[in-house]
Protein backbone atom coordinates (compact mmCIF):
# COMPACT_ATOMS: atom_id res chain seq x y z
CA UNK A 1 0.00 0.00 0.00
CA UNK A 2 1.32 3.45 -0.93
CA UNK A 3 2.32 5.86 1.84
CA UNK A 4 -0.25 8.47 2.87
CA UNK A 5 1.26 11.90 2.19
CA UNK A 6 -0.30 14.90 3.87
CA UNK A 7 -0.10 17.29 6.79
CA UNK A 8 0.88 16.11 10.26
CA UNK A 9 -1.51 18.69 11.69
CA UNK A 10 -4.79 16.78 11.89
CA UNK A 11 -7.19 15.39 14.50
CA UNK A 12 -8.39 11.81 14.41
CA UNK A 13 -12.06 11.85 15.45
CA UNK A 14 -12.64 8.18 14.69
CA UNK A 15 -14.70 5.99 17.03
CA UNK A 16 -15.79 2.37 17.08
CA UNK A 17 -18.70 3.42 14.85
CA UNK A 18 -16.68 4.94 12.06
CA UNK A 19 -13.87 7.21 10.89
CA UNK A 20 -13.66 10.98 10.66
CA UNK A 21 -10.73 13.40 10.50
CA UNK A 22 -10.15 17.15 10.81
CA UNK A 23 -7.19 18.67 8.93
CA UNK A 24 -5.71 22.04 9.90
CA UNK A 25 -3.81 24.67 7.91
CA UNK A 26 -0.18 24.90 9.07
CA UNK A 27 -0.32 28.71 8.94
CA UNK A 28 -3.72 29.97 10.14
CA UNK A 29 -5.02 26.80 11.81
CA UNK A 30 -8.34 26.73 9.91
CA UNK A 31 -9.82 23.25 10.00
CA UNK A 32 -11.61 21.10 7.42
CA UNK A 33 -13.57 18.09 8.62
CA UNK A 34 -14.09 15.10 6.35
CA UNK A 35 -17.32 13.17 5.92
CA UNK A 36 -18.03 10.43 8.47
CA UNK A 37 -17.19 6.93 7.19
CA UNK A 38 -19.18 4.16 8.86
CA UNK A 39 -17.13 1.25 10.19
CA UNK A 40 -18.37 -2.18 9.13
CA UNK A 41 -16.47 -3.69 12.06
CA UNK A 42 -18.31 -1.39 14.46
CA UNK A 43 -21.65 -2.45 12.98
CA UNK A 44 -20.63 -6.13 13.20
CA UNK A 45 -19.67 -5.73 16.84
CA UNK A 46 -23.05 -4.16 17.61
CA UNK A 47 -24.82 -7.11 15.98
CA UNK A 48 -22.71 -9.58 17.97
CA UNK A 49 -23.34 -7.76 21.22
CA UNK A 50 -27.10 -7.77 20.59
CA UNK A 51 -26.94 -11.47 19.82
CA UNK A 52 -24.94 -12.04 22.98
CA UNK A 53 -27.71 -10.47 25.07
CA UNK A 54 -30.14 -13.12 23.78
CA UNK A 55 -27.73 -16.07 23.70
CA UNK A 56 -26.28 -16.07 27.17
CA UNK A 57 -24.36 -19.21 26.36
CA UNK A 58 -22.40 -17.42 23.64
CA UNK A 59 -20.37 -15.32 26.06
CA UNK A 60 -17.44 -14.84 23.71
CA UNK A 61 -19.33 -12.88 21.07
CA UNK A 62 -18.05 -9.45 22.20
CA UNK A 63 -14.50 -10.74 22.48
CA UNK A 64 -14.77 -12.25 19.00
CA UNK A 65 -15.77 -8.86 17.57
CA UNK A 66 -12.82 -7.25 19.35
CA UNK A 67 -10.43 -9.79 17.88
CA UNK A 68 -11.85 -9.18 14.39
CA UNK A 69 -11.32 -5.44 14.85
CA UNK A 70 -7.75 -6.02 16.03
CA UNK A 71 -7.06 -8.09 12.94
CA UNK A 72 -8.37 -5.67 10.33
CA UNK A 73 -8.96 -2.39 12.22
CA UNK A 74 -5.55 -0.96 11.31
CA UNK A 75 -6.01 -1.65 7.64
CA UNK A 76 -9.53 -0.20 7.64
CA UNK A 77 -8.35 2.85 9.55
CA UNK A 78 -5.54 3.47 7.07
CA UNK A 79 -7.94 3.11 4.17
CA UNK A 80 -10.33 5.58 5.79
CA UNK A 81 -7.48 8.05 6.38
CA UNK A 82 -6.31 7.76 2.77
CA UNK A 83 -9.85 8.43 1.58
CA UNK A 84 -10.14 11.42 3.90
CA UNK A 85 -6.83 12.80 2.59
CA UNK A 86 -8.07 12.69 -0.97
CA UNK A 87 -11.34 14.31 0.09
CA UNK A 88 -9.67 17.26 1.79
CA UNK A 89 -6.58 17.65 -0.44
CA UNK A 90 -8.20 20.17 -2.87
CA UNK A 91 -8.47 22.65 0.02
CA UNK A 92 -4.71 22.66 0.68
CA UNK A 93 -1.52 23.58 -1.15
CA UNK A 94 2.03 22.60 -0.20
CA UNK A 95 4.62 25.38 -0.32
CA UNK A 96 7.74 24.26 -2.15
CA UNK A 97 9.86 26.74 -0.18
CA UNK A 98 8.96 25.85 3.42
CA UNK A 99 7.13 22.55 2.86
CA UNK A 100 4.06 23.49 4.89
CA UNK A 101 0.51 22.63 3.85
CA UNK A 102 -1.73 25.70 3.90
CA UNK A 103 -5.34 26.42 2.96
CA UNK A 104 -5.51 27.94 -0.49
CA UNK A 105 -8.52 30.16 0.37
CA UNK A 106 -6.64 32.27 2.94
CA UNK A 107 -2.94 31.47 3.18
CA UNK A 108 -1.89 30.75 -0.40
CA UNK A 109 -0.36 33.36 -2.75
CA UNK A 110 -1.46 32.09 -6.16
CA UNK A 111 0.60 34.70 -8.05
CA UNK A 112 3.85 33.64 -6.39
CA UNK A 113 2.82 29.97 -6.12
CA UNK A 114 4.02 30.00 -2.51
CA UNK A 115 2.38 30.29 0.88
CA UNK A 116 1.81 33.80 2.21
CA UNK A 117 4.34 33.22 4.97
CA UNK A 118 7.08 32.89 2.33
CA UNK A 119 5.56 35.34 -0.18
CA UNK A 120 3.20 37.80 1.54
CA UNK A 121 0.33 39.22 -0.49
CA UNK A 122 1.46 42.70 -1.56
CA UNK A 123 -1.96 44.38 -1.36
CA UNK A 124 -2.74 42.94 2.07
CA UNK A 125 0.72 43.83 3.37
CA UNK A 126 0.44 47.38 2.03
CA UNK A 127 -2.98 47.88 3.67
CA UNK A 128 -1.70 46.53 7.00
CA UNK A 129 1.43 48.71 6.90
CA UNK A 130 -0.60 51.79 5.98
CA UNK A 131 -2.94 51.29 8.93
CA UNK A 132 0.00 50.67 11.27
CA UNK A 133 1.80 53.79 10.00
CA UNK A 134 -1.29 55.90 10.80
CA UNK A 135 -1.43 54.48 14.31
CA UNK A 136 2.28 55.15 14.86
CA UNK A 137 1.99 58.71 13.52
CA UNK A 138 -1.01 59.46 15.76
CA UNK A 139 0.88 58.12 18.79
CA UNK A 140 3.90 60.30 18.00
CA UNK A 141 1.71 63.39 17.58
CA UNK A 142 0.01 62.73 20.91
CA UNK A 143 3.37 62.37 22.62
CA UNK A 144 4.62 65.62 21.06
CA UNK A 145 1.46 67.47 22.08
CA UNK A 146 1.69 66.08 25.60
CA UNK A 147 5.32 67.16 25.78
CA UNK A 148 4.34 70.77 24.97
CA UNK A 149 1.82 70.90 27.83
CA UNK A 150 2.98 72.05 31.26
CA UNK A 151 1.48 69.64 33.78
CA UNK A 152 3.71 70.60 36.75
CA UNK A 153 3.86 74.38 36.57
CA UNK A 154 2.32 74.76 40.03
CA UNK A 155 4.29 71.97 41.71
CA UNK A 156 6.81 73.01 44.35
CA UNK A 157 10.01 71.02 43.72
CA UNK A 158 11.96 72.22 46.78
CA UNK A 159 13.67 69.60 48.95
CA UNK A 160 11.07 69.51 51.72
CA UNK A 161 7.91 69.75 49.65
CA UNK A 162 5.62 66.89 48.63
CA UNK A 163 2.47 66.64 46.60
CA UNK A 164 -0.24 65.29 48.89
CA UNK A 165 -2.68 62.99 47.14
CA UNK A 166 -6.34 63.25 47.97
CA UNK A 167 -7.84 60.52 50.10
CA UNK A 168 -11.37 59.22 50.25
CA UNK A 169 -12.01 61.25 53.40
CA UNK A 170 -10.91 64.55 51.82
CA UNK A 171 -12.93 63.83 48.68
CA UNK A 172 -16.14 63.27 50.64
CA UNK A 173 -15.93 66.40 52.80
CA UNK A 174 -18.65 68.94 52.07
CA UNK A 175 -17.49 72.55 51.46
CA UNK A 176 -17.66 74.98 54.42
CA UNK A 177 -19.96 78.05 54.35
CA UNK A 178 -17.65 81.02 54.99
CA UNK A 179 -18.28 84.72 55.48
CA UNK A 180 -17.46 86.68 52.37
CA UNK A 181 -16.20 89.64 54.44
CA UNK A 182 -13.88 88.14 57.07
CA UNK A 183 -13.66 84.49 56.06
CA UNK A 184 -15.11 83.07 59.31
CA UNK A 185 -17.23 79.94 59.23
CA UNK A 186 -20.91 80.93 59.48
CA UNK A 187 -22.71 77.58 59.03
CA UNK A 188 -26.42 78.27 58.43
CA UNK A 189 -26.45 81.71 60.17
CA UNK A 190 -27.83 84.72 58.31
CA UNK A 191 -25.24 87.03 59.92
CA UNK A 192 -21.53 86.40 60.51
CA UNK A 193 -20.81 85.68 64.22
CA UNK A 194 -17.40 87.39 63.90
CA UNK A 195 -18.02 90.63 61.98
CA UNK A 196 -21.82 90.83 62.01
CA UNK A 197 -22.09 91.26 58.25
CA UNK A 198 -25.02 89.65 56.41
CA UNK A 199 -24.13 86.29 54.97
CA UNK A 200 -24.05 86.58 51.19
CA UNK A 201 -22.52 84.55 48.41
CA UNK A 202 -18.82 84.41 49.00
CA UNK A 203 -16.00 83.81 46.62
CA UNK A 204 -13.72 85.65 44.23
CA UNK A 205 -16.56 86.34 41.75
CA UNK A 206 -19.24 87.74 44.15
CA UNK A 207 -19.28 90.89 46.24
CA UNK A 208 -19.14 90.05 50.00
CA UNK A 209 -21.41 93.03 50.78
CA UNK A 210 -24.26 92.89 48.27
CA UNK A 211 -23.64 89.60 46.50
CA UNK A 212 -23.31 91.23 43.07
CA UNK A 213 -21.35 89.10 40.59
CA UNK A 214 -18.02 90.67 39.78
CA UNK A 215 -15.95 90.45 36.59
CA UNK A 216 -12.63 90.39 38.49
CA UNK A 217 -12.43 94.12 39.41
CA UNK A 218 -10.95 95.32 42.70
CA UNK A 219 -14.15 97.08 43.81
CA UNK A 220 -17.81 96.05 43.47
CA UNK A 221 -19.48 97.82 40.58
CA UNK A 222 -22.80 97.84 42.47
CA UNK A 223 -21.96 99.09 45.97
CA UNK A 224 -18.25 100.00 45.80
CA UNK A 225 -17.13 97.48 48.40
CA UNK A 226 -13.52 96.34 48.08
CA UNK A 227 -13.34 92.85 46.63
CA UNK A 228 -11.28 90.13 48.31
Amino acid sequence: MALIQFVHNYDDLSTDRGYQFKFHCDKCGNGYMTQFQTSTIGMAESVLNVANSFLSGWGGAGNAAHEVERAVGGRLHDAALAKAVEEVRPNFRQCTRCGRWVCHQVCWNAEANLCEQCAPNFTEQLAANQAQAKVDAARQQLEQKAGQTNYVGGVDMSAGSYVVAQTASTNTQSPKNLCGQCGAEVGSSKFCPECGKPVVKAGPSFCPQCGQKSSGSKFCGNCGTKMG
